[in-house]
């Protein structure tokens, strides 16, 4: 069951989903407005190939992969380019509610993609979410820190299950 925007403050004022910081100008009908942290981690262009049985085994080796940049101004992201962001907000959650990461649909239609499969938020997460951002359009997009790219709908959960996995408390990208 997707939760309303009346249900989702409930959940706030309890203590049982917590976004730091929180505006409430972001809550929308169903979903919370994410926004773009200042560092993004970038692909490095001397890595020519991505061993998926060496990431299964070490999910860090990311970072052998990747190189870190803060954004000063905005980031141009080239068409084709994928590169990884991270939310301003931390979100904790309780063990009865899970999270999907979406899109804002006036940036969708320019082309960006917020997520490339990775959209579940676990129950029980306490962590800032990460954001593969790909440009499928023909066009560079700036990116800027601050800015409201995703969003989050929360789900309730038959049930509970407490996500225990490496990711579960990622402050850093």
């Amino acid at each position: 069951m997707i939760l309303t925007r009346d249900v989702i403050l409930d959940e706030i004022r309890k203590g049982r989903i917590v976004i730091e910081p929180f505006n409430e100008k972001n809550l929308g009908p169903v979903s919370y407005d994410l926004t773009l942290g200042r560092v993004i981690r970038i692909f490095r262009e001397d890595v020519y190939d991505i061993d998926l049985a060496e990431v299964n085994n070490d999910p860090n080796i990311i970072r052998e992969y990747t190189k870190s940049r803060v954004i000063d101004e905005f980031y141009p992201l080239k068409p084709g380019e994928l590169v990884l962001g991270i939310t301003e907000e931390i979100i904790r959650l309780p063990n009865d509610i899970a999270g999907l990461l979406i899109g804002r649909s006036r940036f969708a239609r320019m082309g960006l993609m917020i997520y490339v499969s990775a959209n579940l938020v676990q129950p029980g997460v306490n962590n800032r979410q990460i954001f593969e951002i790909y440009n499928a359009s023909r066009q560079v997009i700036k990116l800027y820190p601050g800015l409201k790219i995703g969003q989050i709908i929360f789900i309730r959960c038959e049930g509970e299950s407490e996500y225990s996995g490496i990711w579960k408390n990622q402050l850093e990208i």
